[in-house]
């Protein structure tokens, strides 16, 4: 189900769920949609553009992969198309936010197989 999101991200590309009944917009991937309960949909980019909703400092890391990054700072971002990502900020843990603080995503290439969603500080912030 969500193997296509993953692929896109590889490619640089953020897509994600488009419903083929109603239009609307959903991520994190799943089978159906929200609103209509349609299981058809297609795969759309949208905007890497967004602003903060909320942040969390994480000081003990939720899997042991992420135990020498921590203490790091995760997003809520309010993406300009109309869906919600969580991801990881660059920069500092104590990087200064606030709501509705302009953000972009940017592609994290861990290794060949696998890219992760990450977001910086837009320079107009």
């Amino acid at each position: 189900m969500s193997a296509p999101y993953w692929d896109f991200l590889k490619q640089h590309q953020l897509r994600v769920q488009k419903c083929s009944n109603c239009g609307t917009l959903r991520h994190y991937p799943r089978p159906l949609c929200d609103k209509c309960y349609s299981f058809d949909y297609a795969w759309q980019e949208i905007s890497r553009k967004g602003a903060v909703h909320s942040w969390a400092v994480s000081h003990h890391a939720f899997h042991p992969g992420f135990k020498r990054e921590a203490p790091y700072l995760t997003v809520t971002v309010d993406m300009d198309d109309g869906v919600r990502m969580h991801a990881p900020l660059q920069g500092p843990p104590d990087t200064p936010l606030q709501i509705g603080t302009r953000v972009t995503l940017e592609f994290d290439d861990i290794d060949g197989e696998l890219t992760v969603p990450c977001f910086r500080l837009d320079d107009q912030s």
